[in-house]
């Protein structure tokens, strides 16, 4: 029996094996490299780079909430329009030495203002809210518990004089108390209640 023959191949084009490269040939492995390895490098570098940065903006949202949540006493500034408006607490653009808190729990939201403000703007505030300078009676009309998470004292040789507007759910009901202690720069502090 004879073996089957097999068909016959077709010699090499030189007899040194595999053509060497010429330099062009070179030239484009090599920016064919270049363009896989820039490629390869924005497809991980950009999604990574774009996470470390979400990451670290994050943690800084997540102090920036944990101190505004944390702060236990009113702090220098003006709550945003959202919350003055949510709260009813219409404080009149020239007031000054403004102050806020907002507390959030299960039961019940609330904003804890304060601000100084001429005799005009008081009444214009008051006049906004639905009340009078006249409808206040003397007094401190926030109870002791609001004074102390807003870290506010009544000093008993002040002026005090207040009021509790109610409103029907779900607007907030609001305690204003004023130090007329000065006439001329009467001081205001609120605390709105809502119950979400």
């Amino acid at each position: 029996m004879t073996p089957p023959t097999l068909p016959r191949q077709a010699p090499a084009p030189d007899e040194g094996g595999a053509p060497t490269p010429t330099a062009e040939d070179r030239k484009h492995v090599v920016k064919r490299r270049w363009i896989t390895a820039i490629i390869i490098l924005l497809l991980v570098g950009v999604p990574a780079g774009y996470l470390a940065v979400s990451a670290q903006q994050s943690r800084e949202s997540g102090r920036d909430k944990a101190a505004k949540i944390g702060a236990s006493k009113v702090r220098p500034g003006w709550p945003s329009r959202v919350q003055r408006s949510i709260y009813d607490v219409p404080i009149p653009e020239k007031a000054w030495k403004v102050g806020f808190l907002e507390t959030n729990n299960w039961h019940t939201s609330r904003l804890y203002v304060q601000f100084a403000v001429t005799p005009a703007d008081l009444d214009t505030f008051l006049a906004d809210v639905g009340t009078s300078r006249g409808a206040l009676t003397r007094g401190v009309t926030i109870d002791a518990h609001d004074a102390s998470v807003a870290g506010w004292s009544w000093g008993p040789n002040n002026s005090w004089y207040g009021i509790t507007l109610e409103q029907p759910d779900p607007r907030p009901t609001r305690d204003i108390t004023v130090d007329l202690t000065d006439p001329g720069k009467p001081r205001v502090y609120v605390v709105s209640t809502a119950v979400p």
